[in-house]
């Protein structure tokens, strides 16, 4: 790591302005350690992931069958007659990212009939493949008649470029494609995408089309096949789209919806579409890290601490309107009608595990286990085949803020949302565990057993708990020979008393319990150093690490700029945001919190799984508070995370 430090000492030793590439582009200085280094063991996470693998793929998959997707490939390769099915224009997207999150799955579950299936539904997707390379199945059965009424009819392809999706379209297969290559070895699905990407490269860049995407992804996914194969040109698109953004001498700007109201580095506040400004602050960030480009860091920076500081939710939700899907101003977090898009929250993921690849700091990691656990995992139901689009922090079982309905949903006109949890969660493990070349980072407190190479070594991970209902971690090492380097345990913010990187909450309540720590059986000295627990020494066979993050019920309050939450208080145990149902609570609307009132952690059988709740006696009444993910798995209900306090 030492090499890499000067880089981020300040931003003034990276070039400035719009570098030419290097002769061999830069990269991340950590590197996360792949999925398939990692297997699961874990209570908590693994029957999340089997749900995902074991039902979700295949209802998805049928999903798709029933509503045409599959069918729009064959009629577009005129293998089939017929209109264009389905009310998206983004609608062969569905397929890619169940596609990418089954190629996740064939990692950690190989499965032969799977892979097999996914083969039939790439030789599908081929036939709607245009012989140059064109790839966007609506426009190509029938351009006159988009399938959605604000997509407007064009002549030319990529004309209707605001709102067609075409190149969003292309994202999704490049970064489909990219997974299924790396999981497989497989080139069917690679050998379309990069066919896609070269039609891409020939009529986009300076001389060229000068028009951003209308919606960003494309510029993550040609990124990946530079990964893969190296091919700059796919570098220099991504950079290329990302640099006309907000440029009106290139294009008529599409507006601050898009992002597309200022050049990207002259962005400081989130704006716009949620999910939008995640794909493309996550392209930003890669920018940042492959032509070490200050403007663009320095950009980045400036958006990330004004969307954690301003913007966010309790639950790390993000996007707080319904109208345009889209950011709210400054503290504006609206409880009943709040918006937090779960694609917003898997694409925050996305972005703060690039941010911490480039900087190393743990803030990032807060930002991830918040949204993990809380806003991220709620907008899918226990048995996985219901879903959230919007995750408000409030219901009161009639407003149907849930694509019109109030409680989860099997399926969407619109399933972006179920379709980008299925490619997500697969990929889990790999957020866990980091490394360069003589530290290795434990970012996420998840049972499994892993192999890792630190300093030309290999390393055995055996890490066992029962995280996220109990913060005792133990860590078994073990090298294949005597090794030294630098183990890195994240320190929660919650576990320092801070609620989320910059204050927008915080904790009523003080927690004084000191964290603890042994090596090999002996008590060790804490010393939490920019959020991470630095134990240095030559490790052999055996070692094992134990950490106790004391957790406790807290009440957390927030910044008195945020309307809704004045005189609120909500309540946290360990990294869980919690919630009241009326299920559990019939007086729900009249429950308010004293500081004379008490609260303790208890259990709870729900739906198979064992959960911690809150318990309290309010007045005489008692009440009973959930994890904020589970809500709405009993029907209609009301519910709250922010309650009045008196």
């Amino acid at each position: 790591m030492k090499k890499y430090i000067y880089i981020f000492l300040g931003l003034t030793i990276w070039g400035c302005g719009n570098p030419e590439p290097a002769e061999k582009p830069f990269d991340y200085p950590i590197s996360a350690v792949d999925i398939k280094n990692v297997v699961l063991i874990d209570d908590f996470w693994l029957p999340k992931i089997s749900t995902i693998q074991d039902s979700t793929i295949h209802y998805a998959f049928e999903k798709c069958v029933e509503e045409g997707r599959m069918d729009n490939f064959l009629i577009a390769g005129k293998k089939m007659a017929g209109k264009t099915r389905g009310q998206m224009p983004f609608d062969d997207t569905d397929v890619y990212k169940i596609i990418e999150g089954a190629s996740n799955t064939l990692i950690s579950k190989p499965n032969p009939a799977l892979d097999a299936y996914l083969d039939s539904i790439i030789a599908i997707i081929k036939v709607g493949q245009e012989p140059d390379g064109y790839l966007t199945t609506w426009f190509t059965i029938d351009r006159k008649n988009p399938p959605a009424p604000w997509v407007k009819p064009a002549e030319k392809r990529w004309e209707q470029e605001i709102s067609s999706h075409e190149l969003y379209n292309s994202g999704h297969l490049f970064e489909a494609a990219a997974t299924h290559y790396i999981a497989t070895g497989k080139r069917n699905f690679l050998d379309i995408a990069l066919k896609n990407a070269d039609l891409l490269v020939d009529n986009f860049g300076p001389g060229k089309l000068s028009m951003p995407p209308g919606h960003q992804i494309v510029e993550t996914g040609l990124i990946k096949l530079y990964r893969i194969t190296q091919n700059e040109k796919y570098l220099s698109l991504a950079k290329f789209f990302l640099d006309i953004r907000g440029d009106s001498t290139t294009h008529p700007l599409f507006g601050d919806y898009s992002q597309d109201h200022l050049p990207v580095t002259q962005q400081n506040e989130a704006v716009g579409h949620a999910v939008r400004a995640m794909y493309m602050y996550a392209a930003m960030t890669d920018i940042a890290a492959l032509y070490h480009d200050a403007a663009y860091l320095a950009a980045v920076r400036s958006l990330w601490h004004n969307m954690v500081e301003k913007k966010t939710y309790l639950t790390g939700g993000i996007g707080a309107k319904h109208e345009g899907e889209a950011f709210g101003g400054n503290y504006e977090l609206p409880n009943l009608t709040a918006y937090n898009e779960t694609c917003a929250a898997i694409g925050s993921v996305y972005w703060n595990q690039r941010l911490f690849l480039l900087t190393g700091e743990s803030k990032h990691y807060d930002v991830i286990e918040r949204t993990l656990y809380n806003g991220l995992i709620a907008g899918i139901s226990v048995d996985g085949k219901k879903f959230f689009y919007p995750n408000p922090l409030e219901s009161d079982g009639k407003y149907n803020f849930n694509q019109g309905a109030c409680t989860r949903s099997s399926w969407f006109n619109c399933s972006c949302c179920p379709t980008n949890m299925i490619r997500f969660i697969p990929s889990i493990p790999g957020l866990i565990y980091a490394t360069n070349p003589d530290e290795l980072y434990v970012n996420l407190y998840i049972s499994n057993q892993a192999k890792v190479e630190i300093n030309n070594q290999s390393v055995e991970l055996i890490q066992q708990t029962d995280y996220p209902w109990n913060g005792t971690v133990t860590l078994s090492v073990n090298p294949a020979e005597k090794t030294s380097f630098t183990l890195k345990l994240r320190v929660p913010g919650w576990a320092q008393n801070q609620v989320i990187p910059g204050g927008l909450y915080s904790y009523m309540n003080r927690m004084d319990q000191r964290i603890q720590l042994s090596v090999n059986g002996k008590a060790e000295p804490v010393h939490v150093t920019n959020g991470y627990i630095d134990i240095s020494r030559e490790w052999s066979k055996g070692d094992k690490i134990e950490i106790i993050l004391p957790m406790a019920v807290r009440k957390v309050i927030a910044d008195e700029n945020i309307a809704e939450d004045l005189q609120k208080v909500a309540f946290e145990y360990g990294p869980i945001v919690y919630c009241g149902e009326e299920t559990d609570n019939p007086q729900l609307a009249e429950l308010k919190i004293s500081d004379m009132d008490s609260f303790a952690v208890g259990q709870m059988n729900h739906f198979s799984s064992q959960v911690n709740i809150v318990k309290g006696d309010i007045s005489g009444q008692p009440i009973t508070l959930i994890p904020y993910y589970l809500w709405s798995n009993r029907g209609v209900n009301k519910m709250k995370v922010w309650f009045p306090a008196i």
